[in-house]
């Protein structure tokens, strides 16, 4: 007999139910997360169970615990399954049977499993564009500063390079005391979050191997080693995205569409998305927009160039984000390096 398990996590215990393939439905059961009481239950479940879970912070070990049991767990999307469940209560006996229903069904709206290794892996890229991103919100906070006194830098065109960080410490004095010591204190932020940057990608590079994929998506451009090792980790199997606008969806470059009354609204990127692969396609689009004058003739520069005038850079940037995005996906399904559109050439 074939059966169905619905897993609804928490962050202290899980409850189970199970379904057959009679649609006969089992008392649901609540499951403390101590590691080996979690094994001990697994190990009475049937041999080989499908097992529905829904994606949530503390699923790496849950999948390691199902898979070690001889088990088959399907990580669920948590807000589409609530969405097909349709159900107007919510009880933890109702999610638990609506994700076995859902897996008897066939319609359990399922997101891919990284193997183990790999999902230890994407650990060091994702801290990197985490310390990024910091790095990044405290450029901007010290930019904002020095607007707020009327403080510009028209000469420079970047403000924490070397010549940059001279002209910030000239101006240092123009700021009231306290504000100048919370941008001395930032900068010191800066220098030892770049420090942590730097390591983390000399790590990256030492513990991951170039594979082919990603030697391929450095003929990309804006793409270096370390963002080729990112995306193709959080990429996986290509074969997984039906077409490139998937890809480019589940990256969050593709923004929200309202139409209705014969009118078309675009409206922001949507929030359930890969916010790592998104960083990373957005990064790799900036590094194009730092270096636009040298590539005059790239379809990416002058896309930027283009929406920028009427859209402004934040826009362009996600716009040439989803180029890259879709690039990724052509490059790696055609297993052929990166090139110009034609309408470009």
């Amino acid at each position: 007999m074939n059966y169905y398990i619905g897993c609804d996590v928490h962050k202290k215990y899980s409850i189970f139910v199970i379904r057959d393939e009679k649609n006969a439905v089992s008392q649901p059961v609540r499951v403390e997360h101590a590691k080996e009481l979690y094994q001990n239950f697994l190990a009475t479940l049937p041999a080989g169970s499908p097992i529905a879970v829904e994606t949530t912070g503390n699923w790496y070990w849950i999948i390691d615990a199902m898979e070690q049991a001889g088990h088959s767990p399907i990580l669920a999307h948590a807000a589409k399954s609530k969405l097909m469940m349709g159900q107007i209560n919510k009880t933890d006996k109702l999610d638990a049977n609506g994700l076995a229903t859902l897996l008897r069904n066939g319609t359990l709206p399922s997101v891919w499993i990284p193997h183990g290794e790999l999902r230890d892996q994407r650990e060091l890229p994702r801290m990197r564009l985490t310390l990024v991103h910091m790095r990044t919100a405290l450029k901007n906070r010290i930019h904002a500063t020095f607007a707020k006194y009327g403080i510009t830098f028209e000469d420079e065109s970047d403000l924490f390079g070397k010549k940059g960080r001279r002209a910030i410490v000239q101006r240092l004095p123009e700021l009231p005391p306290e504000t100048r010591r919370t941008v001395e204190q930032e900068l010191e932020i800066l220098d030892r979050l770049g420090e942590q940057i730097d390591q983390a990608e000399k790590r990256i590079k030492d513990v991951i191997a170039m594979s082919p994929d990603m030697k391929l998506l450095m003929s990309i451009p804006g793409i270096g080693p370390v963002l080729a090792i990112t995306i193709a980790l959080e990429v996986g199997d290509i074969k997984r995205f039906p077409d490139n606008h998937r890809l480019a969806s589940y990256a969050g470059t593709v923004p929200r569409i309202n139409a209705s009354g014969g009118k078309t609204r675009f409206g922001k990127t949507r929030p359930d998305v890969n916010h790592y692969l998104k960083h990373a396609f957005v990064e790799a689009a900036n590094a194009i927009v730092v270096s636009q004058a040298r590539w005059p003739d790239r379809h990416a520069v002058r896309l930027y160039q283009r929406l920028k005038l009427n859209k402004g850079h934040g826009k362009a940037v996600v716009a040439v984000a989803r180029h890259l995005a879709e690039s990724t996906y052509w490059v790696l399904k055609k297993q052929e390096v990166y090139k110009e559109p034609a309408t470009m050439k």
